[in-house]
């Protein structure tokens, strides 16, 4: 049967309104959409570290829970788990900080998981560029490529690290060239590569490096470019959220669902006719106005129950 692997950090998100917390919940930017795709009835396993902390306990009974398996995350004693405070603004957008005290040796893994063709690898955010840690991500990412894999990345490129840009180029291009799919925000991407519309990022930067891509821009829909139907834009799904944490997240899982939903594989891709593409974000955009209905970073219980049921 076919999985999705993600990696990428775990962190426990305290989420804010106003001065007081609402929510403490475990996040991180693959670690959602595995999340979800656990929930919808997907096989799934993540791949990351935690420490050996009350924070790192919480975050593996949660897995335990929602039917993630916890064999490949590598567990740390000389640091602590990570914190983010998430502080929700009148739009119920977010803004963070992060509290980190991670060891000077990372990803210390027990073993990784066997990847066999036509499974899927969702990978992305700064921990996919992190040069103490991109060694051991790429040597992952390359035997995933090997052994068949469908590639996913997601850039998920905050402006805290936009003065990195020069040095980390380098690695954003190579997760690319390497990814069956690209998505990110239009945000990620005028953070990496400067202002531009999507179709322009795609033309001038993407395209050589990854010819199916999607760029999200909020309210202002979801713009798509891929061989097999040039350029496509969705109009966004009109919703007043309670959080948008996690949305961007569960984006991806939908078109992974979709994927597997399809019966597809990565060769497919670039060549998908328009019909196939519809149902693909048609997808995602389906789990990501999901999760903004609520101050989880996943996919509801009862929207999950609906799709195993057939009634999404």
């Amino acid at each position: 049967m076919r999985k999705v692997i993600g990696i990428g950090e775990t962190i426990l998100d305290i989420l804010f309104l106003g001065d007081d917390p609402v929510a403490a919940v475990p996040g991180g930017s693959s670690f959602n959409g595995i999340v979800s795709l656990a929930r919808a009835g997907v096989p799934t396993c993540f791949v990351s570290e935690t420490g050996e902390d009350e924070v790192g306990r919480k975050i593996l009974r949660f897995m335990e829970r929602e039917g993630i398996g916890t064999e490949y995350v590598g567990r740390f004693s000389d640091g602590k788990s990570p914190v983010s405070l998430a502080f929700l603004d009148e739009d119920n957008e977010a803004s963070y900080l992060f509290y980190k005290n991670y060891p000077a040796l990372r990803l210390q893994l027990p073993r990784l998981p066997e990847i066999q063709a036509g499974d899927l690898v969702l990978y992305g955010a700064y921990y996919s560029l992190n040069p103490v840690l991109r060694p051991k991500v790429l040597s992952f990412l390359e035997y995933a490529r090997r052994a068949g894999a469908i590639l996913y990345y997601d850039p998920n490129f905050r402006a805290s690290h936009a003065a990195e840009v020069p040095a980390l180029l380098p690695a954003i291009e190579e997760n690319m060239r390497l990814a069956d799919v690209v998505r990110g925000s239009i945000l990620d991407f005028e953070h990496i590569y400067g202002p531009g519309s999507p179709e322009i990022i795609y033309k001038k930067k993407v395209k050589e490096l990854c010819p199916c891509f999607i760029c999200t821009e909020g309210a202002g829909g979801v713009t798509l470019q891929a061989p097999g139907v040039g350029l496509r834009h969705y109009a966004a799904h009109e919703l007043q959220p309670v959080s948008t944490i996690g949305a961007g997240d569960s984006f991806n899982a939908g078109i992974l669902y979709g994927i597997l939903e399809l019966g597809l594989d990565g060769a497919a891709l670039p060549g998908a006719d328009a019909g196939v593409w519809d149902r693909l974000i048609g997808r995602a955009q389906d789990f990501s106005a999901d999760v903004c209905r609520s101050h989880e970073n996943y996919i509801s219980p009862s929207f999950a129950a609906n799709l195993r049921k057939g009634h999404c």
